[in-house]
This record gives C-alpha cells, structure tokens and sequence, in this order.
C-alpha cells in the first residue's frame, strides 16, 4: 500500500492474547512511530485509516476473542470509519487461508514475524537501526523482555510449536542492549518472557543459560526487579535457583505451569516429567529459596480426566498450597497430540471443575495473604484507579497477580516508583497498606 505522505495517516493497533504478542506489537509500534504515522494503541474509537490486529489463536476462547475483533473491525470499514484492515499474529498464522476465504473485507493477513511484511505492505521499510527499541504499551516503569520464539516441547495439548516453530534463543548481548535501552527509558521492572524461559540457550550455546542471562541483566544500572515467567519444570535447571536465592534484583518469584498431577494424564500430555519429580521439584525450589512465591497454571477437563483424576488434582493444589494459581478449561485443538483424543469431559463439568480449584486456591490465597498483615513490603506502584494508590510486591506479576492498595489517590507522585508499605488488612486476592514510616 503507496502512499504519498504518512503525516496525516491514523494507524489503530489492537493488541489480543499474551505478553508475547504485546512486545510484537510495540515492535511494530515504534517502526510506525518513526515512519510519522499518526498511532494509537488499543483505542476505543472506530475513527482510524488502518487497523493492525494482533490476534491469539491459542485456544478457543482466544480464538473467539479474535475472530470477533476482526468483524467488529469490518464492520467500522463498512460504514466508512476504517479504510483498511491489516490482521497479523497467531490466528493468521495457523488460519491464514481460512481467515481469507471467510474474510475478505480484510486488506491483507500476515502470520507471526513478518514485521519487516507489514512495513513493506504499508510503503515503508523496515528500519533496521530500530533493533531492540519499542515503544511501550506498559506503564513506563516495566516492561516484558521476550527472550526466544517458539517452543520444542511436545506437549500435546498445545498449538504453540506449530503456530510459532521451534525454539530460537534471542543472544544474551541482544537482550542485554535490549534491557539497556528499557532501563534508559524509565523501566524499572523486566517480566521475562517465553514460551519455555528454562529452555533458553540450548540452542544457541548447546548448554542452558538463563542463569547467566539473569547475571547479565541484573547488572544494569536503573533495574530494580527481574521476574520470571513460564518456566517449563521438566529438567529445571538448579543454577537459576542459586542466582534467584542470592540476587536481590531477581523476584523471588517462580511461574512454572505444572499442568497436572496424575502420571496416566501427564504422559499423555507427554509433559516430559512425573508426579515424583514434580513435588520433588517443588521441594527442592522452596528449599533453595527462601520465601519464594509460586505460580503455577493448571488444565482441567483434560481427555480421560475423570472424578478420580480430578481429585487427585485437587489434593495436588490443596498440598502444595501455590501462592497464585491460573486454571484453564482443556480446549481440544486441531493438528495438536491430544486432537485424536476423545473430548470425553462436558463443557459443564470443565468449566465445574474449573470454579472449585479456584475456590480452593481462593482460601489458600486468603491465608497465605493474612500472613502479612503486620509486616512491611517493598512495592512498586503501578496506577492509581479511583480511591486507591495500587502496586505490587515482588511476589506479583501485573495483570494476573495479587495487588497492594493503599486509600489515598492523592499519593499518584508514587506511581513509578517503589516504597515500603505496612501491610494492615488482607482479602483473598489483596493486600491493604499504608505508607511505612521512615
């Protein structure tokens, strides 16, 4: 698509789906900065010449997600409000030929990785100086650092591998001028990201190197926090426990999707570990690290999951008591291990099962947060939202995590910054504090 002048052109991205997906999109944010498009991120106006939408195509739920942004999108160009739409990301990538047959109102599809595609669809060229700068999304103090693509993990159940191929490693001098640049920009916090955070390096070095990347990186002067997130557990390596222990800019925080806990179910999502090694794995990570919180994510409804198995997951979760705790409903997809499998488990079962893991792990989460009632945190602040002043601790993740709010919107000179909170009340997914005194 030519264009004479870029000065007057309004380009709307929607970003859907994960973390991932939100670094792609302010990859492709900054080229369109710099190209002098006029941009917006996840507008609610219907009022643009183009829409970019990154979309999901994970599972069923993202799908639907997607697929209905798309027509909400055709809809705005049929009544004259849209001009072009241009959909990247996942759910093109796996549906591509799909998506153009039943779509056509879309100007052009393109799959994951095909920044320098969309450039050139949008008469510009991909400049190649911008390597490693993006323009947040995220509150200016944080910021997630993708640190690979893909996923050589055969886990039955999951799309990922065949939407987005194996396993590419970002190099450490990469994400360390990456990290650089971040920290100039305000950033504070670095979520690192990847479909399996553990596997890094294999490919690249032939020997796991998380454990340095984490030394590399704490090492940058303006980063407070490093927090880990999607951790496979099959042969975690034990020297990112050591650094994680002994580093205080690392959060002693572990996101790692143990999935389930029966053998028969395990194996069938071929997940490459037992339910030995899983509590021994557990053991050994809370022993190595001290107040350590853990988050795992877990599948119900699963092929062949039955009262019996379920159970023995709900033992599993009320065991090992998780500091956070995510559940998802089995989505049988296509051209995935598990698609041969009978979907044997009702909508209404899963989705039963789903509501009492997480009415369990509502009292764990109450008990767990009524242990520091008393106590003094360090947090960082993230917004104020009517009333409140709300931030995190290290042992939360933004999005998805527990949250401090303190009563005083006055307060909003904190956001950014970190503080010491004296925690004075607690709820099941809360804390309330108050600014310590010094």
């Amino acid at each position: 698509m030519k264009t004479k002048s870029t000065t007057q052109i309004k380009i709307n991205v929607i970003t859907l789906g994960c973390s991932k997906n939100i670094v792609d999109s302010e990859f492709l944010l900054k080229q369109l900065d710099i190209a002098k498009f006029e941009i917006s991120h996840n507008s609610p106006s219907i009022n643009h010449d183009i829409v970019i939408i990154n979309t999901c195509g994970f599972i069923n739920d993202a799908k639907k997600e997607s697929i209905d942004t798309i027509f909400n999108v055709v809809k705005a160009k049929q009544k004259g409000f849209v001009k072009k739409i241009v959909v990247m990301g996942c759910l093109s990538e796996r549906y591509y030929n799909e998506l153009k047959k039943d779509i056509p109102e879309v100007d052009e599809y393109f799959g994951v990785n095909k920044l320098q595609n969309i450039l050139s669809f949008l008469g510009e060229e991909y400049k190649h100086e911008l390597v490693g700068e993006r323009l947040l999304t995220t509150p200016s103090h944080y910021a997630y650092l993708k640190i690979s693509e893909g996923c050589n993990r055969k886990c039955s159940f999951c799309a990922i591998p065949i939407i987005r191929g194996k396993y590419v490693s970002k190099t450490i001098d990469d994400l360390s001028s990456e990290a650089s640049l971040l920290a100039e920009k305000g950033v504070k916090e670095l979520i690192l990201i990847a479909q399996d955070l553990t596997y890094y390096g294999a490919d690249l070095y032939k020997k796991k190197k998380l454990a340095l990347l984490l030394e590399k990186l704490s090492e940058i002067k303006g980063i407070e926090w490093i927090r880990l997130q999607y951790a496979y557990p099959t042969d975690f390596p034990a020297d990112v426990l050591k650094i994680m222990n002994e580093n205080e800019k690392i959060c002693k925080y572990l996101d790692i999707p143990f999935q389930h806990i029966n053998d028969t179910l395990l194996n069938s999502m071929k997940r490459g570990h037992s339910k030995e090694y899983t509590y021994n794995l557990i053991k050994k990570i809370r022993e190595n690290v001290k107040d350590v919180a853990l988050r795992t994510s877990i599948i119900v409804g699963y092929p062949g999951e039955t009262n019996k198995e379920f159970n023995e997951l709900i033992e599993f979760v009320n065991d090992v008591k998780f500091d956070r705790l995510g559940v998802f409903e089995y989505s049988h997809e296509e051209s995935t291990g598990a698609y041969s499998l009978v979907d044997s488990v009702k909508s209404s079962v899963k989705r039963k099962r789903a509501e009492q893991i997480m009415t369990l792990q509502e009292n764990i989460s109450l008990n767990r947060n009524q242990t520091f009632i008393g106590k003094t945190l360090k947090v960082l602040f993230d917004r104020v939202e009517g009333e409140y002043l709300i931030g995190r601790t290290e042992y939360d993740s933004p999005e998805i995590d527990n949250e401090v709010l303190i009563k005083n919107s006055k307060l909003s000179k904190l956001v950014g910054k970190f503080c010491k909170v004296k925690i004075i009340q607690a709820d099941n997914f809360d804390l309330y504090g108050e600014i310590a005194k010094k």
